[in-house]
């Protein structure tokens, strides 16, 4: 790669905590050594009601119509809209939700057309940034149609702590009928792909959780794990992979044995995600493996109660454009040191 990583950015929705974050991370002029940034919407008055720091003075951005004419290694603005938003911290609108859509949609079209080369996604709304257009349960589900993925792979990062779901924003009564071999055989094969691929791990060890309590004892709680999720596990160790289980998840994280794997996949949402942001909230990374881009997030949402307090923490927001940095510069070749 010749040119510092373009990293698109989408503001997420304005009545949430986005754009404290963005404006919060990028108060660090030395971001700017690792990548070109190129925010989605309005700068001018997105950051307008922010304080100062009077060290730094106010972010200045280079507001554009395309990204084809950004300014590298400065802070760039695409426009996305011409108005105005009238808006209240906390409190979404259909107006902050259609500004969440067309940031993320213009910064997909942009990255798709090489104008960009990975992309980190300010929260959303699930449910305020639906619409005829948009019907994604969120970003991960909107991402792998637009980009034409056959599947997907929700994957949260901190460090060597890597939790993956093998079932995503679904109810928790639909979790086991989703439990499938191929999903489960799909689903692995996307993270030992991307722990190859995006992480360099040459031989990654990978742990795979039970679906029931106790993984099942032995049938008496359940019959996936014996069914399911052990037959395999069992044809991934034939092929040669380093893939163990099926754990019971609270003794697996309770006791450490987490530190023993490169990947721990979960088969469902809470299962993977609560532990993971007890173990590393601040500091966690969405990431969604399988694409043929890169997007990372934040770990949190929209976090609508500290809006216009300002006294939300930028510090997952700014490992999320570490490791979007990072990956791109991975993909590309270059050597870098996780």
């Amino acid at each position: 790669m010749s040119h510092l990583p373009r990293i698109g950015i989408s503001v997420g929705d304005l009545a949430g905590i986005g754009p404290e974050i963005i404006y919060k991370t990028f108060l660090d002029t030395r971001l700017l050594k690792f990548c070109t940034p190129v925010v989605y919407g309005m700068a001018t008055s997105l950051f307008d009601d922010f304080p100062v720091d009077e060290q730094v003075g106010p972010l200045t951005f280079r507001q554009v119509r395309s990204a084809a004419d950004i300014d590298p290694g400065k802070l760039n603005a695409v426009t996305c809209w011409d108005e105005d938003f009238v808006l209240t911290p906390g409190q979404p609108t259909q107006a902050s939700g259609t500004a969440a859509r067309e940031s993320l949609v213009a910064a997909c079209r942009d990255l798709k057309a090489g104008l960009l080369d990975g992309l980190v996604t300010a929260p959303i709304s699930k449910e305020n940034t639906q619409s005829d257009k948009f019907r994604y349960p969120g970003h991960t589900e909107f991402l792998t149609s637009f980009f034409g993925a056959p599947e997907s792979l929700m994957l949260l990062a901190s460090d060597d702590l890597r939790v993956a779901t093998l079932t995503g924003h679904i109810p928790l009564k639909d979790v086991a009928t989703r439990v499938t071999p191929e999903l489960l055989r799909t689903k692995l094969q996307i993270l030992l792909n991307s722990l190859r691929q995006d992480f360099g791990i040459e031989k990654p060890r990978v742990a795979v959780l039970g679906l029931n309590p106790h993984a099942g004892e032995n049938g008496l709680l359940g019959t996936e794990e014996g069914k399911i999720v052990a037959p395999v596990i069992q044809h991934f160790l034939q092929e040669g992979h380093l893939v163990y289980g099926p754990y019971p998840a609270d003794g697996y994280f309770g006791t450490g044995q987490y530190h023993q794997f490169d990947a721990t996949l979960a088969l469902y949402h809470d299962q993977g995600l609560i532990p993971f942001k007890t173990l590393a909230f601040e500091r966690g990374v969405n990431y969604t493996a399988g694409l043929p881009i890169v997007r990372t997030s934040p770990d949190h949402g929209t976090a609508y109660g500290l809006a216009g307090q300002f006294r939300a923490d930028p510090t997952s927001f700014r490992e999320a454009l570490y490791m979007a940095c990072n990956l791109v510069r991975q993909r590309a070749g270059q050597v870098v040191v996780w």
